[in-house]
């Protein structure tokens, strides 16, 4: 067999040219590419997705898996509950049901936003773990008009990222800016604590900036997609090239 990819016919017709046959070492080429798509930069980029949908996702657990405060600390037991929920809290009798109460209260109030920003940053998480699983199974190379649908995607991604940012403050501004919050805030602060204050705590912060940084890592998905999508119509337009891709 021709190492150097060429194929000649045993009995030519005449006039007949060369056939240049690249079939079998292409494909055994691009079968051995199948796992270097995890090096390329637009698999970089859909794992940078995934890192911070994770984040945002995380972020948001936090508030989403407890109750916060008195409730919160004390659930978690041992040495928690000896400093925060024991004797030395201040809060026994009536000010603890108070402070379960409002704790909860609180809880509810910010519980749909929070549930919406897990569910949103896990959906995308799950998109972008099938972009990836999609690349190393080289479905954009046997499909190049999906890459404009995965770049398309990215462009209404990004920019639903700014209003979804909007709702996300806006509730929790709502809920901070609650009468319950002013009484749990105002409880706590009576018994000496801190920390508890009605504005936007670590978490939260931390969500916003992992999603503006979102809103840039999908726009720059885009972009790779459009111009992978160009080079893998340049390279089936020209076989030869295929063997240097």
């Amino acid at each position: 067999e021709p190492t150097s990819g060429r194929y000649v016919p045993s009995h030519p017709r005449p006039g007949q040219e060369e056939v240049e046959y690249y079939q079998s070492e292409a494909e055994g080429l691009l079968e051995c590419h199948k796992c270097r798509f995890l090096c390329t930069g637009r698999a970089c980029c859909q794992m940078l997705k995934v890192l911070l949908n994770l984040l945002i996702l995380a972020c948001n657990s936090v508030s989403y898996s407890s109750t916060g405060g008195y409730t919160g600390i004390t659930s978690l037991g041992g040495i928690y509950y000896y400093q925060y929920g024991g004797a030395y809290s201040g809060f026994d009798g009536a000010d603890g049901e108070k402070a379960k109460q409002l704790d909860v209260q609180f809880y509810q109030l910010k519980l749909p936003i929070v549930t919406a920003a897990m569910a949103y940053s896990g959906a995308l998480m799950a998109f972008s773990c099938l972009l990836i699983v999609m690349g190393v199974l080289r479905v954009p190379w046997h499909c190049p008009p999906w890459l404009l649908t995965e770049g398309l995607l990215d462009v209404v991604i990004a920019g639903a990222y700014i209003p979804a940012m909007y709702f996300f403050f806006h509730h929790l501004s709502t809920a901070y800016a609650s009468p319950v919050c002013r009484e749990r805030e105002a409880l706590y602060q009576s018994k000496g604590y801190r920390g508890f204050s009605c504005g936007f705590h670590g978490g939260d912060i931390a969500a916003g900036i992992f999603a503006s940084l979102g809103v840039g890592v999908f726009a720059l998905g885009a972009v790779l997609a459009v111009r992978a999508y160009r080079k893998v119509r340049k390279l089936k337009e020209k076989p030869a090239e295929m063997l240097a891709f």
